[in-house]
């Protein structure tokens, strides 16, 4: 009896260990974020060193007629004979009006370059964070969850680079209200433009996993996400409406992808639905 009440003893203090008071959480959280920006400083500082590769062959690419993109769209329009679709004469002229302007740029896309760089390292610290909380057979289901978000991060980011971008800059580069009047892309608009669209549609990529954590804290349902397809195709026009510029190609471009992981989250809402549904019964 004595050793019993011992062992309840010993088991009460190491569980009283396994506790973390709300300082020691902030502290635990404090060296993931140090963590995390310690590795984007490493990203952000190989890519201000690699000027030249990401600005010549990244960054400034999709303008120049001689991109992948839009060489494949000409040798598309050949074949399908639409000369609208081949984007042969886009070469837009930056210009830099500012005398720091090159500089901080420089700075900027050197930090946007570390973010997605060190993406999966930041999303697996978040990961670290959280598992303690999670129980054994969350942890056991969630395992990939760090791969899948990096996984659609980047093919999100990659998709609008890819495709998205040059679209966006043939239509608004080349656009003319007058012959008499020039474009002349200032370097900040260039560059906002091609980090906004890149970042906010591999952003917005990470949509099924969203609903899977809806879906694991009961908020929605599969039958709930059915049910409204309608105000989700309104949301999603919405949401490629703020990241794309004004045009409506760009959003449309946007939005079928968008629509297309929806129904993909519906499917992964059906397998948590059902897995939970299991283990409740």
């Amino acid at each position: 009896m004595v050793e019993e009440i011992s062992n309840k003893k010993k088991g009460n203090n190491t569980f009283q260990e396994k506790e973390m008071s709300f300082w020691e959480h902030l502290e635990e959280l404090r060296w993931h974020i140090v963590r995390s920006f310690v590795a984007v400083l490493v990203f952000a500082v190989i890519a201000f060193l690699n000027r030249k590769i990401i600005f010549d062959y990244i960054i400034l690419a999709p303008k120049d007629s001689e991109f992948i993109t839009n060489q494949l769209l000409c040798k598309l329009a050949d074949i399908i004979s639409v000369k609208g679709l081949c984007i042969d004469s886009l070469d837009l002229n930056i210009i830099n009006i500012t005398m720091s302007g090159q500089f901080m740029t420089h700075m900027f896309i050197s930090i946007v370059a570390g973010v997605i760089l060190a993406t999966p390292y930041i999303l697996w610290e978040i990961w670290r964070f959280v598992t303690p909380a999670l129980k054994s057979n969350e942890k056991k289901y969630s395992g990939g969850t760090v791969a899948i978000m990096s996984l659609l991060f980047f093919i999100g980011v990659l998709f609008s680079y890819f495709l998205i971008v040059p679209l966006t800059l043939n239509f608004l580069g080349t656009y003319q209200v007058s012959e008499a009047v020039l474009n002349k892309i200032a370097l900040r608009s260039y560059i906002s433009t091609v980090v906004t669209l890149s970042f906010g549609v591999g952003a917005v990529f990470e949509l099924p996993v969203f609903i899977y954590f809806l879906t694991k804290i009961g908020i929605v349902t599969p039958s709930f996400l059915k049910k409204n397809r309608k105000y989700a195709l309104v949301i999603v026009l919405i949401l490629s409406a703020i990241i794309t510029p004004a045009d409506v190609f760009s959003q449309i471009m946007v939005a079928i992808p968008l629509l297309g992981l929806y129904e993909v989250g519906i499917l992964v809402s059906k397998r948590v639905f059902a897995r939970q549904s299991k283990l409740s019964g």
